[in-house]
């Protein structure tokens, strides 16, 4: 493996482990990519450093201030997963101090503060920045991903991008930060769902010229965990019609669908894409296989086939087991650290233009919400 890049982790709460834990098996890639070596946590609560200083082996800081960890010198690269709210700051704060980035969604609380973070990046061209999105290095999604650039489904008719939770159904789960809009933003369930259900149609090439959307907010109220109940302000399920136009020019429509209260689905992400030529599915409650079309003539039938574990970067796991979560987060920090070093990458994590269109499509769905109106995506 080649040497090492230092990480500092901001925000170590349940992403912050899963990089932990990819880092920690970093050896199961076969290739030669350089390994993250965690070597300082932050979080506010101290408490949360104890599973990072019992697991990590290389970790040497653990801080409570954001900023003593930016000051380390040997510190080259951060993972930041703190809550929408913290976005701007802290990331303009991480690029000023010349560090490398991957942030979480939405990058950005609202579209000003993307703007202002994009801006920042602009100054500081020598910071490598992207954004986590992970679902899109299941091997049977990148075929899909493929065919589309491969011109294999012809005409587009439509296509359809969503993701689904069911943990919201329990009414007595206790509120949350994410259903707050003042921490959460006014994005709602589009903040932290649309950029894994935006990825791989951005990176077709595919954009969306105008949408309309229907918001939904249908629990009023949680418990409080202290024995009172929270007003819950943000939108729960989100599904935007959107016109979206290909790399040559032509316009189809595509969904795409956010939803917290989604019944009998845990975290189900699934990209359909329907065309003249051929049609596809895929769906992470199937996460080894692909749905597509086989023709004859004027006739048309769903066919299915097990891809595997054929991941972007090769690993030790033999092509005929499974393919999981905690295989495409592997997938995602390995293509950020490779294109990091400037490695070939095949595919890689989401970049900060696209947030840029992330942040305006949801924009525009705020205010077709707002006025019940079509509205251009600017």
């Amino acid at each position: 493996m080649g040497l090492a890049i230092k990480f500092g982790v901001i925000g170590c709460g349940l992403m912050g482990k899963e990089f932990a834990s990819a880092a920690s098996r970093w050896c199961h890639l076969a290739g030669d990519i350089p390994r993250p070596e965690i070597v300082a946590v932050c979080d506010t609560n101290p408490a949360n450093h104890e599973w990072f200083g019992r697991h990590l082996p290389d970790l040497k800081y653990r801080f409570s201030d954001y900023r003593e960890l930016l000051a380390l010198p040997e510190v080259e690269a951060v993972y930041c997963a703190v809550p929408h709210s913290l976005h701007e700051a802290l990331y303009i704060d991480i690029i000023r101090a010349g560090k490398h980035l991957l942030g979480e969604k939405p990058f950005g609380i609202d579209q000003a503060a993307n703007a202002a973070i994009l801006a920042e990046l602009a100054i500081h061209p020598s910071v490598f920045a992207r954004c986590s999105s992970e679902f899109p290095f299941y091997p049977a999604a990148r075929i899909l991903s493929k065919w589309i650039d491969e011109g294999k489904f012809g005409r587009i008719i439509e296509a359809r991008f969503g993701m689904r939770h069911s943990s919201d159904m329990d009414l007595t789960k206790p509120i949350n930060w994410k259903r707050m809009a003042s921490i959460n933003g006014e994005y709602g369930c589009m903040g932290d769902l649309g950029i894994h259900t935006e990825h791989l149609a951005f990176r077709a090439g595919w954009r969306p010229v105008d949408v309309c959307a229907k918001l939904t907010k249908l629990v009023e109220t949680r418990p409080d965990g202290k024995g009172g109940m929270a007003a819950c302000d943000t939108w729960d399920n989100a599904t935007l019609l959107c016109g979206m136009r290909d790399a040559k020019g032509v316009e189809f429509p595509a969904t795409f669908e956010m939803k917290r209260l989604a019944p009998a689905s845990t975290n189900s992400v699934f990209y359909e894409v329907y065309g003249m030529d051929l049609s596809a599915r895929f769906n992470t409650d199937d996460p080894n296989a692909l749905v597509f079309t086989t023709s004859w003539g004027k006739e048309q039938a769903w066919s299915r086939i097990v891809v595997g574990h054929k991941p972007v970067f090769p690993t030790i796991t033999g092509g005929i087991f499974e393919f999981g979560f905690s295989d495409a987060i592997l997938q995602m920090w390995a293509a950020f650290v490779a294109e990091l070093r400037g490695l070939p990458v095949e595919y890689g994590c989401f970049t900060p233009e696209e947030t840029r269109l992330s942040h305006a499509l949801q924009t525009a769905a705020l205010a077709s919400q707002r006025g019940r109106s079509v509205e251009t995506v600017a």
